[in-house]
């Protein structure tokens, strides 16, 4: 298991067992864990904490041992440990799951058991007595695994309240110090690859705080995620009622700019924790608030100035436990980050100035909800950066992105901000997303009403001294023209444009490691935006006839024009995905082959297919597809993914999948060729009505509707044709980084995709010169990289839509009512289907079974060989014109997309109707002890 940076055990150099609070920053965390860390750095910035002492990790290890245990039941647990605790990036496992609990157990009964040292037990009395006879304290867990800025660890550990004596503080330590292994705190660490053997726990003494009011602050709105407003909760008696939910609190939200409070519901009926006479607590029940608010405004903002004084000092927001004495004091008794916050998008330039800014999230856009590698980000950059140069907007650094690019969470973002405040922004940017990202289109309608975003320019010229230059640069009217006028001309040089493109992407031969990545930096830079503009307005042509075909048809034709788009000819991933399917109809008579995928695991057959040991029908005909389509990959975009070509052991488990599909009728070729079929009646169909009024009229539809099937397929190929150049651009990168490795640099060649291009480039220009020199040291921050890429791979929910203080506008919008148990979307594609469900993730190793409703986050052409066997598709994100609505129309299966949270509503198993049409989705009640995630595919997890 890694370590995730954590502390080694027994580093604290000379320090005693027991350090005061004031003694200690940041820099302790091995020695004293977050949480007294933390207090420290509070007392540091002159803030109010109540006095006290840590006693440090080095007593924990003392007593346990370090390195390795002196207790034999605790160096079995961790061993057991190791062996039970789930792979890191996947689920966390269940609090109190029966593989970790036992060890957890043994752990547990070993600390309690295990004899505390004199100087320890000494040290421990002696700090207290300083304090005071008898003076009522509260013991708080430290570990050094808590409080961190990617996992808090709220509450996995134990505290106690109102402790007197010294020997009751003892006590409280040793249950401390066995709370480290309690099963919720166990299983958390094992889900984020901590060993077992790498924590150790502090414990924190401190004087306790007799609270007439008591509770927690928020210094950002943990649900709406807008930084420096305040969420205040609080009850009477101490804070224990408020942090263990036992009341239903006093709630305020502060504005911490200007102090106001925005909102304040009051509690209601629960309990109050006091402190007795002698030590120890009691709850009593607590009446139903009259309408007094335990806060007064003056104290609101009181701790409102504190909380946003500790973020200052921290530089983050944070979570804080504060508590008002009898005598009116305020005190903070902790403070942790709140790691539950998407970062704040940060872009270059003038982008970021100027009030509030909107960022749009291009990675979700494109159907990606997981983070992007550092060189993926670097080579997004320099494409965005083309796109800016191409219309005519300043790019000082073109390594760092136009000034409207931004990154937050390892995502590209974009900042919206100027189309928002233009009124032809407004029309146009929106209805793109309609068909393309449902969600951030309303989410974008939604801040029309903000006044930050009120409307400045109201004329077109800003937009078109931009674009115009840049289309008749790129020659877009002409190839409009010839798409109306010549469509089999316009297809002629479409498909010449493409394989001159291809057949130009890789360095002449021999060229040097450095040559490699300038010829990288020059495809990014100039040679992939030009292909947009080059092939998009030919399928703009043919959306935009479907348009024409409905004026002409009159009333709501987008029903009865749905069948004419499916089946459609000419699109490069419908191709794809068929040319799989001929592959698997292929080898499903060679019995050898056949054994293989049926009953082999698709990444042993991957490494056998490498190998050169699959059998001879399978491999000649998955190498036909890999040398055609071997480019391309899920998540596409992130030239730091690997391509089948690379891991071919998700095509090799599609291919198996299509071998369960048994019934000739639903086999994908017919299927399609049924869909042209049906498409062409009703072209006619349509064309005989319009016709009917008028001949001319039945002929422009039918001249209408011709290019529309003709070239809406074409919708795919300037994304195809851009992974073929990111394909490329994903070898020579690995030809450098292979260089890198070779040298010493770098550990294998794939870690070049933890850099960015001027990082390679300096240890390629110190790796060619003096030979004596010394590497620059990348390693370290590969290293660090590559688990900041794992923590995110874990983030279930990315903002479409971020402000530029935090606020996702997404979660504060109104829901809309629904009837009960229907989960609402976009329609994507036309029919019916109640069938079982499939939550998948990730579609690399994932098994749909032929029928099957395939739910999933976002799709990308990766995704679409799965399609094949669908009986449906449900996505989270995606319009009608994304990828998979428009390969669903193709494949005829009724999809619904844009719907919130449907990967955790629906489970697998489950059945559900999917009407295409309305967009909704209907699940049935989940099987008895179903959890909203219990049915997601674990095979298909990232």
């Amino acid at each position: 298991m890694e370590r995730h940076g954590m502390p080694s055990p027994g580093t604290s150099g000379d320090a005693g067992p027991v350090l005061a609070l004031a003694a200690l920053d940041a820099g302790m965390l091995a020695l004293v864990g977050g949480k007294a860390a933390n207090l420290g750095e509070l007392l540091s910035a002159g803030l109010p904490v109540p006095e006290g002492f840590c006693l440090t990790t080095e007593a924990y290890w003392q007593v346990v041992g370090a390195p390795d245990p002196v207790l034999p039941a605790l160096a079995d647990a961790y061993a057991a440990l190791r062996a039970s605790a789930p792979a890191t990036g996947h689920d966390p496992a269940p609090s109190g799951s029966t593989d970790l609990a036992g060890p957890a157990g043994t752990a547990r009964a070993a600390i309690l058991g295990a004899p505390l040292p004199a100087p320890i037990s000494e040290a421990v009395q002696q700090a207290y007595a300083a304090m005071g006879p008898d003076v009522p304290v509260a013991v708080r867990s430290s570990a050094t695994a808590e409080d961190l800025p990617f996992a808090s660890f709220a509450g996995q550990q134990d505290t106690y309240l109102n402790v007197v004596g010294a020997e009751a503080v003892l006590q409280a330590v040793r249950n401390c110090w066995a709370s480290l292994w309690t099963d919720r705190a166990t299983a958390y660490r094992a889900s984020l690859g901590i060993d077992p053997a790498g924590v150790a726990l502090a414990v924190v003494v401190q004087r306790m705080v007799d609270a007439d009011t008591a509770g927690v602050m928020f210094t950002a709105n943990p649900l709406t995620g807008r930084r420096r407003q305040l969420v205040i909760d609080a009850a009477p008696g101490l804070g224990e009622a408020v942090v263990s939910g036992a009341v239903n609190p006093d709630h305020f939200v502060v504005d911490g700019l200007t102090g106001k409070v925005l909102e304040q519901w009051l509690g209601g009926e629960g309990i109050q924790v006091r402190p007795l006479p002698g030590g120890g607590t009691e709850t009593r029940t607590l009446p139903r608030n009259t309408g007094t608010p335990s806060l007064t405004e003056h104290q609101l903002a009181a701790l409102a100035e504190l909380g946003l004084l500790a973020e200052d000092h921290f530089g983050t927001p944070q979570d804080l436990e504060w508590a008002i004495d009898a005598a009116g004091a305020l005190w903070l008794t902790q403070s942790r980050p709140i790691t539950t916050l998407y970062p704040v998008p940060e872009s270059n330039g003038a982008a970021g100035a100027g009030g509030t800014r909107a960022y749009l999230c291009f990675s979700l856009a494109q159907g990606l909800t997981r983070p992007l590698t550092p060189m993926g980000l670097a080579a997004l950059r320099l494409v965005a950066s083309s796109v800016a140069t191409a219309a005519r907007f300043p790019v000082p650094e073109p390594r760092r992105g136009p000034s409207p690019y931004a990154e937050a969470g390892q995502r590209m973002y974009i900042d919206f901000t100027t189309p928002l405040r233009s009124a032809v922004g407004r029309r146009i940017v929106p209805r793109v997303f309609d068909v393309m990202e449902a969600r951030s289109a309303a989410v974008m309608r939604q801040l029309f009403d903000d006044p930050a975003f009120a409307v400045t320019s109201r004329t077109p010229f800003g937009l078109l001294r931009h674009v115009g230059p840049a289309a008749l640069h790129a020659k877009v009217p002409q190839a409009i023209l010839r798409a109306l006028l010549r469509p089999g001309a316009a297809l002629r040089r479409l498909d010449r444009f493409t394989r001159g493109f291809e057949a130009s992407l890789a360095p002449g031969d021999g060229v040097g490691t450095v040559a490699r990545l300038d010829h990288v930096e020059a495809l990014l830079g100039a040679r992939l935006f030009p292909i947009v503009p080059a092939i998009l307005p030919v399928p703009l042509v043919g959306f935009a006839m479907l348009g024409v075909a409905g004026k002409l048809l009159g009333d709501d034709a987008w029903n009865e024009l749905q069948p004419v788009i499916r089946g459609l000819p000419n699109n490069v991933t419908t191709e794809m995905d068929l040319e799989l399917w001929r592959l698997a109809t292929a080898i499903k008579d060679d019995g050898e082959s056949t054994a293989a995928l049926m009953g082999s695991d698709p990444a042993a057959l991957a490494d056998d297919f490498r190998a050169g040991r699959l059998p001879p029908r399978l491999d000649a005909g998955l190498g036909r597809f890999l040398d055609r389509y071997g480019h391309r990959a899920v998540a596409e975009i992130d030239v730091g993914l690997p391509r089948w070509s690379e891991e071919p052991a998700h095509i090799l488990g599609i291919l198996a999948n299509y071998l369960r599909l048994e019934d000739p009728a639903l086999a994908p070729d017919r299927q399609f060729s049924k869909a042209a079929e049906d498409a062409e009646a009703q072209v006619e169909l349509l064309v005989a009505r319009a016709a009917g009024r008028g001949r001319i009229r039945g002929a422009l539809l039918r001249a209408a509707l011709r290019r529309a099937r003709l070239f809406a397929g074409l919708r795919e190929l300037p994304k195809y044709q851009l992974v073929v150049g990111l394909g490329e651009v994903r070898r020579q990168l690995l030809r450098v980084g292979a260089d890198l490795a070779e040298a010493g640099a770098l550990d294998r060649p794939d870690d070049v995709f933890f850099l960015d291009f001027a990082e390679a480039r300096q240890a390629l220009t110190a790796e060619r010169g003096d030979r004596g020199a010394t590497l620059p040291d990348v390693r370290e921050p590969v290293a660090g990289r590559r688990a900041d890429y794992r923590r995110e791979l874990d983030r279930r929910h990315i903002p479409r839509v971020l402000l530029s203080d935090g606020t996702e506008p997404e979660a504060v919008r109104t829901p809309v009512g629904l009837a009960e148990g229907t989960l609402a979307g976009s329609p994507a594609s036309a029919g019916t289907v109640t069938a079982a469900a499939r939550v998948v993730l990730d579609p690399v190793g994932a098994r749909l079974e032929p029928g099957e409703i395939l739910v999933a986050p976002s799709t990308d052409p990766g995704w679409t060989p799965l399609f094949l066997t669908a009986g449906g598709l449900v996505m989270e994100m995606g319009g009608a014109n994304s990828h998979g609505a428009v390969v669903a129309r193709e494949y005829g299966i009724p999809a619904v997309v844009g719907v919130t949270d449907a990967t955790r509503l629906i489970t697998t198993g489950q059945r559900v109707a999917v009407d295409g049409g309305a967009g909704t989705v209907v699940p049935e009640r989940p099987a008895e002890g179903l959890g909203a995630n219990a049915g997601t595919d674990p095979a298909a997890r990232a």
